[in-house]
């Protein structure tokens, strides 16, 4: 693992250890169990990486080039890329994000995509994550993509724009989609954005990607916008 990367996951064990208050038990690392980060150093060197070969638009892995799907359903998207596999401790460091209040994973789990968007540089000029509906974050309390993104730009110093995507419509949640055609309907016309969109190279940043469809909504609606370039960054992929 890079030095930066390790230097960026203690950083961010220190912020882990003040969002730590907010929990009413200590946090022990998700891959060891060592006391102190939600994933230590050494067990961040270990996660799966999405290496090559890999859809160039989508980032299912095994593909060179272009998946089916993407050639079959052409979109707005200049491209996905993901540093992990949806698997082991990371997953687990998600779904505790996500779905159990964990905030506290955000800083560690920000920090890897710092260090991945750092290296393959990704052009953009704002981070934009993808929204929830109001009446979704109303009852989660926060948005798990906007924490992330928070995080990298913080890192990086890249301005996160939430004003730039908002959510219309409270669509059932992805993970309960069977297919990907259901996936794509799903999420079908339930972006709205800014004009400031317009001319705006935008890196949309979300926690996992399975198919991809969320993202190219939401790029599909920014380039109708007017945006210059739309390229999503997420956590991990899951295939």
């Amino acid at each position: 693992m890079p030095e930066l990367a390790s230097s960026r996951i203690r950083a961010a064990v220190k912020d882990t250890a003040r969002a730590a208050l907010d929990l009413l038990f200590p946090i022990n690392c998700l891959g060891c169990g060592k006391e102190g980060s939600v994933i230590c150093v050494q067990c961040a060197g270990n996660l799966p990486r999405l290496e090559r070969p890999y859809c160039d638009i989508c980032a299912q892995p095994g593909i060179d080039g272009q998946c089916e799907p993407c050639l079959e359903h052409p979109n707005e998207i200049d491209g996905i890329r993901a540093p992990y596999l949806f698997d082991g401790p990371l997953r687990e460091a998600v779904h505790r994000l996500k779905y159990r209040g964990w905030k506290a994973a955000a800083p560690v789990l920000g920090g890897l995509m710092a260090d991945y968007l750092e290296d393959r540089k990704i052009p953009g000029q704002a981070l934009v994550p993808v929204p929830l509906h109001p009446r979704r974050l109303r009852g989660r309390g926060y948005n798990q993509s906007h924490l992330l993104a928070k995080e990298t730009g913080k890192m990086l110093d890249i301005p996160v724009r939430q004003d730039l995507l908002v959510r219309t419509k409270d669509s059932p949640p992805q993970v309960e989609s069977t297919s990907s055609e259901e996936r794509r309907a799903n999420v079908a016309g339930i972006f709205q954005a800014s004009p400031e969109a317009r001319g705006t190279s935008v890196i949309l940043v979300d926690d996992v990607t399975t198919t991809g469809s969320t993202l190219f909504a939401c790029a599909e609606t920014l380039k109708d916008a007017g945006a210059e370039s739309v390229w999503g960054l997420v956590l991990a992929m899951d295939s």
